[in-house]
This record gives C-alpha cells, sequence and structure tokens, in this order.
C-alpha cells in the first residue's frame, strides 16, 4: 500500500479526526470538555497519543512510512498498522484478559484507537528496572503465550483455515525482514547500525563477530523463522511490550506479528526477564540494594518483601515456563480431537504415542526458546535498539560488566541449548555465571 492520502495527524489535527471518527468519539462521550492529548512514543517507530476527557479516554497510535528513530532515510511500510491492529484482535479473541481492546483502526492514515491503559499501569521494563514485584506476571504471560499460540496453530485449526491466516500475514514482510536484519545478522558482521558500551565491550562485540559456532547455530534459527509458519506471533514480545500493575498485565504492540515459530515468542520474554536479572547489579544503591523487593506503591502492604530481588526475577522465569508448558499441553489434550491436523486422532490413537508426541513438541520448543532468547539477547547488547535495563546504568563500566556477563551467558545458551532439558537448568547457569 502507498503513502498516498497518507498525513501524520499532530495533536490538533488530532481532535478533528476524533470528532469525525464515531468509534472514537462516543469514547469521550461525544463531547470534548477537559479533553488532554499527550505525546508518550518512545521514539523508534511511532507516534502514541494518550487522549483523556471527562467523558473517556483512548489511545491513538499512527504508523508512519518510515522509522521514526532514524528518518526518512530508512523506509519502512505504514501498512504494520494493519497487521498490528488485526494481530490484537485476533490475539485478543483468545485471550481478551490479557490485550487490550482495538475500538477504531483507519488504513488510509495508519491509525489505531484503542484501550488507555490507565494508571497504574506501567511499561513491565520499567517496573523491572525499578525492582518491583508483580506476583502473577508468571501465570498472566503464560496464559497469554499458551493461549495465543494454541489457538492459532495447526493443533487447533486445520491445514486450509491455517494456511488462510499465515498468507494473511505474509504481508508484513517489511517488518519480518528488520527482524532478521537486527536479530540474526547484523550483530554477527560490521554494521553501521551496531553499537555498544565502547570500549569496554570492544573485544566482547568482535569475538562475537568471530566465533564461528555461533554463526551456524544463529543460521539455523534465522531459517527457521523465515521458514516455519507454526503459530501467530506476537513477533516483538519484550519487556517493553507488556503493561502491567500488581494484579494486571496487559501485552502491547503486537506489530511486528507473523505466523513463525512459537519459540521466538517465548523467547523474547524469558530472555528479556533474564537481560533484566543481569542488570539489576547496576541500578543497586544505598536507597534500594536490590536484596529486597521494592513495594509497588499502588498496592497495599509492607513497604518491602523479604527475598532477594534477583531471585523473584529467576523464580519467575522459571514459574513462565513450566506454567506455560503445563497450560499449552492441557489445550492441547483438551481439544485433541478436535479440527487440528498436525495430529490426526486417527493415528496418534493411544495415550502413550500422544505423550511421546507432546513430550517431543515441547522438548523442541523449550530448546527453540533458549535459542531465540539468546538470540534477542545478544542483538540488545552488540547490535541496534538496546534496552533501557542496561542504558540507564551511567556508569559505563558498570553497565559494561551487567552487558559481559549477560552476553557470555546468551552465547552459552544459544551454542549450548539442545544440552538443557529443564528451566531450572537454565535458572541454575545464569547463578553460576552472576556468581
Amino acid at each position: 500500500m502507498t503513502s498516498s492520502g497518507f498525513r501524520r495527524l499532530d495533536e490538533t489535527a488530532l481532535v478533528d479526526y476524533i470528532q469525525a471518527t464515531p468509534a472514537l468519539f462516543s469514547k469521550l462521550a461525544n463531547q470534548l470538555d477537559g479533553l488532554q492529548i499527550k505525546e508518550v512514543g518512545d521514539g523508534n517507530l511511532n507516534f502514541v497519543y494518550i487522549v483523556t476527557s471527562s467523558g473517556g479516554s483512548f489511545v491513538i497510535k499512527q504508523a508512519l512510512p518510515y522509522i521514526r528513530c532514524i528518518g526518512e532515510s530508512w523506509p519502512m511500510t505504514k501498512d504494520r498498522a494493519y497487521f498490528e491492529a488485526t494481530a490484537l484482535r485476533e490475539q485478543r479473541r483468545w485471550c481478551s484478559d490479557h490485550v487490550p481492546e482495538v475500538y477504531h483502526f483507519d488504513r488510509e492514515l495508519a491509525v489505531i484507537g484503542m484501550r488507555y491503559l490507565e494508571p497504574p499501569h506501567i511499561i513491565l521494563r520499567k517496573g523491572l528496572i525499578a525492582g518491583i514485584e508483580y506476583p502473577l506476571l508468571a501465570k498472566h504471560m503464560s496464559d497469554f503465550m499458551a493461549r495465543t499460540l494454541f489457538f492459532t496453530s495447526l493443533l487447533y485449526h486445520d491445514t486450509t483455515e491455517h494456511k488462510r491466516a499465515v498468507a494473511e500475514f505474509c504481508g508484513n514482510v517489511e517488518l519480518c525482514r528488520l527482524t532478521e536484519q537486527v536479530v540474526f545478522s547484523d550483530p554477527y558482521k560490521v554494521s553501521q547500525y551496531n553499537h555498544w558500551t565502547s570500549p569496554y565491550l570492544d573485544q566482547d562485540a568482535e569475538a562475537v563477530r568471530e566465533d564461528n559456532i555461533l554463526k551456524l547455530e544463529v543460521a539455523e534459527l534465522k531459517s527457521m523463522f523465515c521458514e516455519r509458519s507454526q503459530a501467530l506471533l506476537h513477533g516483538d514480545l519484550h519487556t517493553g511490550s507488556v503493561m502491567v500493575t500488581h494484579d494486571s498485565t496487559q501485552v502491547i504492540d503486537p506489530e511486528f506479528g507473523f505466523y513463525g515459530p512459537m519459540g521466538f515468542d517465548t523467547g523474547a520474554f524469558l530472555g528479556n526477564l533474564i537481560l533484566a536479572y543481569f542488570a539489576q547489579d547496576g541500578h543497586a544503591d544505598q536507597v534500594n540494594d536490590r536484596k529486597f523487593l521494592v513495594k509497588d506503591v499502588h498496592h497495599e502492604g509492607p513497604s518491602y518483601i523479604e527475598g532477594a530481588y534477583q531471585e523473584w526475577i529467576l523464580k519467575t522465569i522459571e514459574q513462565t515456563w513450566n506454567l506455560f508448558h503445563n497450560k499449552f499441553t492441557a489445550l492441547w489434550t483438551e481439544h485433541r480431537n478436535g479440527s487440528g491436523e498436525a495430529y490426526l486422532p486417527e493415528i496418534y490413537n493411544n495415550s502413550e504415542v500422544q505423550l511421546l508426541a507432546q513430550k517431543k513438541y515441547m522438548q523442541d520448543l523449550f530448546h527453540d526458546t533458549l535459542g531465540f532468547g539468546a538470540a534477542k539477547m545478544i542483538r540488545r547488547i552488540v547490535g541496534v535498539a538496546h534496552v533501557e535495563d542496561f542504558e540507564s546504568i551511567l556508569d559505563e563500566s558498570r553497565r559494561a560488566n551487567c552487558e559481559r556477563r549477560a552476553l557470555v551467558f546468551a552465547k552459552r545458551l544459544l551454542k549450548e541449548r539442545r544440552n538443557f532439558q529443564a528451566i531450572t537448568e537454565v535458572v541454575s547457569a545464569i547463578q553460576q555465571e552472576q556468581s
């Protein structure tokens, strides 16, 4: 789709647009009393506005025909907004508790209007940097991943329906190619977009580019990413794509959505939790030494909760995978005689072969998760678009020490992922690297 008819909506133009759009204006009770519009985008790709009034609220997100943080020199289809809106609606269909509602979509202007996740919702990454515990995070994220991945796979759908859905999302090729570049290619070569904490990590970045075994492993993952249409993925499921409170978890921003290998989503989320773990030493100070969990100020209870914060992150990693495994296989068992054509009940017709199929499937998915998670970690340290977990550590030497431990672990995880048989073994390996 071309950019003909496209115009960027600034705050003034947005007021007129809202009044002319019933699906949005009705969310403000059809009046503008007390109207406030605030731009809150992270500056990477899109413009994001919070719209509030005395009558209601919503969020407006507009995609630009280029990458915002770089400029018009890096064109990017605005049609990514179509895939984001479509993915939000499909994922909400299967997991309404953890996906915000879309109120309006305008394909020509690449505008999405959706539920405003009001305070105390914050971006999960910021909560992890602050040292806040979210006791329901593992439960909620395992719900989201198990349901959205299972119900968009061949375990639930027949091949005709699945191929139709795959074809629909094949159009999101530009964002898939962007992922291929920044995750599977750039970190392993000299690229103008790469950066790292220099000079401290100069040798570490060079070591990544010269590691032949690492290159072979990442090539296998890239092939899987490009060729395997296993389920509808969020496509960018890091801790910046999740908004949380003490008892709410909402997954946002699936503009990279496409049909791909499930482990790319599960790996992205767990990999970013691992990054948060290794960043904690860089955020420790006299006010918060990270030896205790910080109280969420919006939740009643004591100011501090006993237990090491890094240990809580590790527990969340372990619980997220174990709960996901259990929920995913439970859905599989519940629907094993349904329309899904991956494992026909006429063939997998006894409990022994069904259990064998599930065991192999989940073991392969576990290893895919570890591989993709490791690749996502590496690119956040020596590639483009780093994470605030590390970038907010102002002391560069201290930041580099945290990043190096994460990078060393990620390289090991990528190359040795098939040696891990359980998430507890991964957690133990993380602790060994940190010690």
